[in-house]
């Protein structure tokens, strides 16, 4: 099953809690699991940052929703338990809870009122009113701005002279770590004129070991015929790994293939090249950036 959103979450833990007693957040975060019988994979699913498991954050943010309404309090750090108002609202039967469930009560409503933004007059809220966690709205709005910049990106790839292509490929390659400086991955990359590129480069600054580079800015999709000119020309040259970068996509023949070979051949397609070049600010700029912070717990204990 896939991850229930976090106001699934929050009438399972204000039962998990009705004994009164205190629970450890480390410890809910598996009970809730397999209360709702959570796969593996389904544990294992990050958010889109990969900085933390989705479930968690989840579960996380419906105890914060349900503390912020008075069903819940903190009595230490990493912890919680039921109080008062959480009792007399299971007494009632809820068969669910949800943020506008919550908005009922006035701590509620004031952690969710629209902060006003006095110098324009204006209101703005800090909290999305969707099923998303605040960080997986943020991280999703991210993901669509990068999704949108890989595209333009790619077309830009597309409309770049096969020389301009050649220096991307170049700089790509030396800025993830290949080919000791970029001169030196210049002397033996870009031999073709093709419109793609062909070399020889370096795996590591030393030179231990060397890699096949064959590039395409290509539309069509590359056929397992390509790929097999490929692995021929590595075995010509005696080399043992190769990269085959194209602006265009594989076929799913082409990418089996080489995962049947003895040769080791990384494939990148146009969005993993895009993506590549976000990852490591080829042909981007930052226009703007935001800093988003929490509690410094350890700044207040007391000595």
């Amino acid at each position: 099953m896939a991850v229930p959103d976090y106001q699934s979450f929050m009438l399972p833990l204000l039962k998990l809690s009705s004994d009164g007693e205190i629970h450890a957040m480390k410890d809910t975060y598996q009970t809730v699991a397999d209360t709702f019988k959570l796969t593996d994979q389904d544990r294992a699913e990050l958010l889109p940052s990969g900085t933390q498991q989705t479930y968690k954050n989840r579960i996380a943010w419906a105890r914060t929703y349900l503390t912020k309404a008075g069903l819940l309090e903190s009595p230490k750090r990493g912890a919680f338990r039921i109080t008062d108002r959480g009792r007399s609202e299971l007494a009632t039967n809820l068969n669910e809870i949800t943020t506008d469930y919550l908005m009922r009560f006035d701590e509620f409503r004031t952690f969710r009122t629209p902060v006003v933004d006095h110098a324009s007059g204006t209101q703005s809220s800090s909290q999305n009113l969707s099923s998303s966690t605040p960080e997986e709205t943020i991280e999703s709005a991210i993901e669509d701005l990068s999704t949108q910049l890989a595209n333009e990106l790619l077309q830009a790839l597309l409309d770049a002279s096969p020389s301009f292509f050649e220096q991307i490929v170049i700089e790509l390659l030396v800025r993830m770590g290949y080919g000791g400086s970029q001169r030196e991955a210049a002397q033996v990359v870009g031999r073709s004129g093709d419109g793609g590129i062909d070399g020889i480069i370096k795996e590591d600054r030393l030179g231990l070991e060397v890699i096949y580079v064959q590039a395409k800015r290509w539309e069509n999709t590359v056929s397992r015929p390509e790929i097999q000119k490929f692995v021929g020309a590595l075995q010509g040259k005696r080399a043992r790994k190769g990269i085959f970068i194209t602006t265009s996509k594989y076929s799913s023949e082409a990418r089996e293939y080489v995962n049947n070979i003895e040769n080791r051949v990384v494939l990148i397609d146009g969005e993993q090249m895009t993506r590549l070049m976000i990852e490591h600010g080829i042909g981007t700029t930052t226009f703007r950036e935001y800093k988003v912070k929490r509690l410094d717990s350890d700044y207040f204990v007391e000595e």
